[in-house]
């Protein structure tokens, strides 16, 4: 016989406070640096649940404020504003992390504070709030319509069924092993990334091999074969300097570009996903459109490949999810001549170049023409250079991707636990089992 049946159905309210935040002053307000404390604000919070402090920008504060609003590590803190009408972040919750800053608690943003530690368990709460059925009930009773707000009251109103405090802190282990190693992978990328792109700005955009060379030094990081194969003196082209034996070129010379087409049009509801630009960096939303037309494979993004907004936001990416269609709007970047990391680089590269050419246009919508793919200079190695370097960059960029697969197949498998978890209908045991074969 199953444990279910000694669930408890709880109000929230019952077991936790959730408190209000500081109107803290804005004309105290400075920029952060460390020893200041962080006014925590809603552009910290991961959407997905979580703080992300390390890649949003830390409001500093100078003025005075009562100790009380100074939040300790692990706090939990609620999302108690959302600014589209749908409310989809209300009640997303963050932690504050113990990394020796100063975190402040402020307004319309709720923390919670636990009256019954007999009955309930912040770690087990922290996935509670991430559940949808939490979310809804506060779009459900949210005030507002542009912007959706919610209030203590109202969260405190929602009720769950509660298990043991054994079963509690259970599921809350399988679920943080799952936002661990979502955790690490996402922080081994961006180290990866780094690493990656300081190589290809030292040795494609800066030419630093060329220069410690022509310096009479020995390029740093690297044997002598490799630091043979860079010359060491610049010759002079109508792009400027560049490693002689180079060729100048353009972005339009390093890459095929295959626009998109309208697949939102007459789309069937089934087949494969549609990108749009929403869907570059999101992924599928509740908006996401399918159809089911049997396209050209080269309008079709398969995992790896490179996309490029031309229009609106325009930015590069590389498509991590399954095949799906290349909306219009949309380049699918195709690298026959070089390896795709050399291409994507040097087109983040140029992406600034590119937005201020659409920031020109007196559209409502920015956008670049193919032609302006020819007006950013590239320097082109020899082949032989590109060979050297893509034995180092490839592999970490190759990990990159494979780490970006199984982040999405982590995150899928965390959100099918987490309802089925909460509302008892899977067992701790089955879901290790789940988990493991993950």
């Amino acid at each position: 016989m199953g444990t279910r049946h000694l669930w408890q159905e709880t109000r929230l309210g019952d077991v936790v406070q959730i408190k209000h935040g500081w109107p803290f002053k804005s004309e105290c307000f400075c920029q952060w640096s460390p020893g200041v404390p962080v006014v925590v604000n809603i552009g910290n919070f991961q959407y997905t649940g979580g703080f992300r402090f390390e890649t949003t920008q830390l409001k500093g504060y100078s003025g005075e404020y009562p100790s009380d609003y100074q939040l300790a590590p692990g706090d939990i803190l609620l999302v108690m504003t959302c600014q589209t009408p749908g409310g989809e972040i209300l009640g997303i919750p963050g932690r504050i992390p113990n990394d020796g800053i100063k975190y402040l608690h402020n307004q319309r943003m709720g923390k919670v504070v636990v009256t019954r530690p007999d009955l309930i368990d912040l770690d087990y709460l922290y996935w509670v709030f991430l559940w949808q059925e939490f979310n809804q009930e506060l779009v459900a009773s949210s005030s507002g319509t542009k912007i959706v707000h919610t209030a203590p009251t109202r969260i405190e109103a929602f009720r769950f069924i509660r298990p043991s405090l054994n079963e509690q802190h259970a599921i809350a282990r399988i679920l943080r092993a799952l936002h661990d190693k979502l955790a690490l992978n996402r922080r081994m990328n961006r180290t990866l990334e780094a690493i990656a792109q300081a190589l290809f700005h030292s040795w494609f955009i800066d030419f630093g091999p060329v220069t410690a060379r022509r310096e009479g030094r020995k390029p740093i990081g690297m044997d002598d074969a490799t630091a043979a194969l860079f010359p060491a003196h610049f010759q002079e082209t109508d792009m400027g300097p560049i490693p002689a034996g180079w060729k100048a070129g353009s972005t339009i010379d390093i890459a095929r570009y295959v626009n998109g087409k309208n697949f939102t049009k007459n789309a069937s509801g089934t087949g494969r996903m549609v990108i749009r630009i929403a869907e570059l960096n999101s992924g599928p939303a509740v908006s996401t459109i399918y159809n089911d037309v049997n396209a050209n494979p080269e309008n079709i993004a398969f995992p790896d490949d490179l996309l490029f907004s031309w229009s609106g936001s325009l930015d590069v990416y590389r498509w991590h999810r399954d095949a799906a269609l290349v909306n219009q709007h949309i380049f699918k970047v195709v690298c026959e001549k070089y390896p795709q990391w050399f291409v994507h680089y040097h087109l983040q590269d140029a992406m600034t170049f590119f937005q201020g050419i659409a920031a020109d246009k007196a559209t409502t919508m920015g956008h670049i023409k193919r032609e302006h793919l020819s007006q950013f200079d590239v320097a082109l190695p020899p082949a032989e250079l590109i060979n050297a370097a893509n034995r180092i960059i490839r592999p970490i960029y190759d990990r990159i991707h494979r780490n970006e697969r199984q982040i999405l197949s982590l995150a899928a498998l965390r959100d099918t636990l987490l309802p089925q978890l909460l509302s008892g209908e899977l067992r701790v045991g089955n879901a290790e089992k789940m988990i493991g074969k993950a």
